[in-house]
C-alpha cells in the first residue's frame, strides 16, 4: 500500500464518479476476505487502511467474558486487562493480528473483489444517471447492429433500439449520429439496461420543446400527439395567452422551426393544428390539411360525424384512412367522415359551403411553407 493508491482514488472518483468511500470499503471487505482465506481464520476481524500514511494493519476483535470458549472470538477479563486495566466485562478487545507477508497476498486475492465493487459502484452510478432521463432525448452514435437490435452509444453506456422502434424509412450505419427517446432503463444483474426509440410520439414532443422556446417555458402547450412513424404526424397546440399564436410559434420564421423537427425525422409529414376544449373546432382543425363543412356531435358515445365538400372526401379520410385516423387519435373522439352529397341524401342538415370551419396546415417540406 502506498500514497499512489489514495492518487488513483482521487482521479478514479473523478473520472468515474464513483467516491473514495465506496473503494475503500471495497478494499477493506476484500482484505478482510483474503484474511481469513489465506491464513484459516475464522476469527472477527477489522481491516485499518490508512492510504495517506500508506499503512494497512489487520485487527481480531474478541469479547471480553468470565469463560472463554472460543479463543478466536473471546478473551478473558484478566487476559483483557493485561492489555489495558480499563477493559471491563462485554467489551470488545482489538489485538493486532497483520501477518508479515499479508501484503503480497491481500494484493492478489483482493483484486477481482475491488474490481467488482468498483464495477458495481459505476453500473449504480450509471444507472441514476438514467434512469431520471426517462422520457427524455438524447443524441447517440450508431455502434452496430444485429437482427434484434441497433446499439447506440450514450457516452457511458449502449442503449438498445429494438426493430419495432425503429423508423421503417430509416437506414443506420455505423458512426450515424441520431437522437433517441429513452423509453425504459432496467437494473439487470449485467448492470443497466436502457432502451430506446425513433418511432414513440415522445420524441416528437421533446423535438418540439428543443426546437420551439414558447413550448420549453409554458407559454405554449402540446396538448397531444399522434403519429404513425417515419410517414405521418400530428399535434396540437395552445397558449393561454390570446396575443400568443401557438401554431405559428411552432411553426417558426419561414418554417424553420417545424422544418429542423421534419429533417430530424428525415422527412416525416407533420401537421399542426390549433388544440380546442369544442370538440367541433378541435375535430375540424385535427382533420387538417381538408376542409370541413360541419361537425356533428354524439357527447354519449364520444363521437362525430363530420361532413367535407365532396371534391374533399378523400384528402380527409386520406391514403389507407391515415389522416382520418391520425385525427381520432389526436382528439381522443371517434369520427365518421361523409361527403356533403352523401348527407343531404341521408336527410342531414349541412351548413352552406360559406359557412365552412377554417382548418390548419400540413408541413413536409420547404415547398409547402413557402
Amino acid at each position: 500500500m502506498s500514497s499512489e493508491l489514495f492518487d488513483a482514488l482521487v482521479i478514479l472518483e473523478k473520472e468515474k464518479g464513483i467516491s473514495k468511500d465506496v473503494i475503500i470499503e471495497a478494499i477493506e471487505a476484500a482484505l478482510i476476505s483474503a484474511y481469513k482465506r489465506n491464513f484459516n481464520q475464522a476469527q472477527n476481524v477489522r481491516v485499518d487502511l490508512n492510504l495517506e500514511r500508506g499503512s494497512m494493519r489487520v485487527f481480531a476483535r474478541k469479547d471480553v467474558v468470565d469463560e472463554v470458549y472460543d479463543p478466536r472470538l473471546e478473551i478473558s477479563v484478566e487476559e483483557a486487562q493485561t492489555i489495558n486495566p480499563n477493559f471491563q466485562l462485554d467489551d470488545v478487545v482489538e489485538i493486532e493480528v497483520t501477518p508479515k507477508d499479508f501484503g503480497r497476498i491481500a494484493a492478489q486475492t483482493a483484486k477481482q473483489v475491488v474490481t467488482q465493487r468498483v464495477r458495481e459502484a459505476e453500473r449504480g452510478v450509471i444507472y441514476s444517471e438514467f434512469s431520471d432521463r426517462e422520457e427524455d432525448i438524447m443524441t447517440g452514435i450508431v455502434q452496430r447492429q444485429d437482427s434484434r437490435f441497433i446499439y447506440v452509444s450514450l457516452g457511458k453506456i449502449e442503449a438498445l433500439l429494438p426493430q419495432s422502434e425503429q423508423m421503417p424509412n430509416e437506414q443506420y450505419k455505423p458512426h450515424d449520429r441520431i437522437k433517441v427517446y429513452i423509453t425504459k432503463v432496467e437494473k439487470t444483474t449485467k448492470g443497466p439496461q436502457i432502451y430506446v426509440s425513433r418511432t414513440h410520439p415522445g420524441l416528437l414532443k421533446r423535438l418540439f420543446e428543443k426546437e420551439v422556446p414558447e413550448i420549453y417555458d409554458g407559454t405554449v402547450e402540446l396538448k397531444s400527439v399522434a403519429r404513425e412513424a417515419g410517414d405521418r404526424s400530428k399535434i396540437s397546440v395552445h397558449s393561454e395567452y390570446a396575443e400568443v399564436d401557438p401554431v405559428g410559434s411552432c411553426v417558426g420564421p419561414k418554417g424553420q422551426r417545424v422544418q429542423a423537427v421534419v429533417n430530424e425525422l428525415k422527412g416525416e409529414k407533420i401537421d399542426i393544428v390549433r388544440w380546442s376544449n369544442d370538440p367541433v373546432e378541435f375535430v375540424a382543425n385535427a382533420l387538417s390539411p381538408s376542409k370541413v363543412v360541419d361537425v356533428i356531435v354524439d357527447e354519449n358515445e364520444k363521437a362525430t360525424t363530420v361532413i367535407v365538400p365532396d371534391y374533399q372526401l378523400s384528402l380527409a379520410i386520406g391514403k389507407r384512412g391515415q389522416n382520418a385516423r391520425l385525427a381520432a387519435k389526436l382528439t381522443g373522439w371517434k369520427i365518421d367522415i361523409k361527403s356533403q352529397s352523401e348527407a343531404e341524401q341521408e336527410g342531414m342538415v349541412v351548413k352552406n359551403s360559406d359557412d365552412m370551419l377554417v382548418s390548419q396546415h400540413a408541413f413536409d417540406s420547404d415547398e409547402d411553407m413557402e
